[in-house]
This record gives structure tokens, C-alpha cells and sequence, in this order.
């Protein structure tokens, strides 16, 4: 166990801003897996702009990497292209 009061804010900042940090990446997840299910061009093409937007938010925020949000962001878009 932590010695000093520091180190004990210390752990309770990081576990609330882990937890802060997994929701966010699960709701990214989620939503990435919803329009990759989507099997409809136009409801596909009306989510993506909302996904790139949480994307490049959590890039932004380092909550995931920025090159990772950017091959995510081809992938779909290129998953959309190819709908027929």
C-alpha cells in the first residue's frame, strides 16, 4: 500500500481516469462495430461522419493513437465503397 498522500491521490486519479478512458474506447468500439454491421450504403454513409468525429476526438486526447484512428477511418471508408 501507498505511503505517502500524494502517491494515494495519485492511484485514485488514475483509476478514475481509466475508467474515464475505457468507456470512451468501448463507445468507439461499439460504434465502429455498428456500422461495420450495417449492410446499407446510405445508413452507412450517415453514420461514418459521426465516427470519424469520435475518432479524431480520441486521438486527440490520446485515448487511442492517432495513426490507429486513421486506419480505422480508411478501413470504414473503404468498407463503404464497396457496398452496393
Amino acid at each position: 500500500m501507498a505511503n505517502h498522500k500524494s502517491s494515494l491521490k495519485r492511484i485514485r486519479q488514475e483509476q478514475k481516469r481509466r475508467l474515464h478512458n475505457r468507456y470512451y474506447a468501448k463507445t468507439m468500439r461499439n460504434a465502429v462495430r455498428k456500422l461495420r454491421a450495417t449492410s446499407n450504403k446510405e445508413e452507412a454513409a450517415a453514420m461514418y461522419p459521426g465516427v470519424t468525429k469520435m475518432l479524431d476526438k480520441l486521438a486527440k486526447v490520446n485515448i487511442i493513437h492517432k495513426n490507429k484512428a486513421n486506419n480505422l477511418k480508411s478501413k470504414l471508408a473503404v468498407y463503404i465503397n464497396k457496398l452496393g
